[in-house]
């Protein structure tokens, strides 16, 4: 099973999607689920979203490695500090994972029951980052 999450700087959850079968494409779930993001703003991405837009907001992706060449310095650079803002993303993943019921195989089939605690772990997450703040991400 799969979500699609929006992060901001603070590190909590903005937007949450709908849960879809893990064969689902991530670009579109991202086209499904409706963004809060504001004109102007900066969405880092993932190579799994690369062909996905918004209007008015700057994507801000990793560049791929061409077939046959290698990477400039300047792309490499960039490259690292993405990823290190990528390494915080993943923080929240895991924070949110670490509830065994998201993380392993649900056999939950009811309607609705698999966001809802999908919704459960992530108010768990905010619940935590609220009683111990993290650093910001950069």
């Amino acid at each position: 099973m799969k979500n699609v999450w929006l992060i901001n700087a603070m590190l909590t959850i903005l937007c949450l999607s709908d849960t879809y079968a893990g064969s689902t494409h991530d670009k579109r779930m991202a086209e499904a689920t409706p963004s809060p993001l504001p004109a102007g703003s900066q969405l880092l991405q993932a190579l799994g979203f690369l062909a996905f837009t918004l209007p008015q907001v700057a994507m801000i992706i990793p560049t791929k490695k061409p077939r046959g060449r290698a990477l400039t310095r300047a792309q490499k650079a960039t490259n690292r500090r993405i990823a290190r803002r990528r390494v915080r993303i993943e923080h929240v993943n895991s924070s949110v994972k670490r509830c065994r019921i998201v993380h392993d195989t649900s056999r939950l089939r009811k309607v609705g029951v698999r966001d809802l605690v999908m919704e459960v772990c992530c108010a768990r997450h905010h619940f935590r980052v609220r009683l111990t703040p993290w650093q910001p991400m950069v």
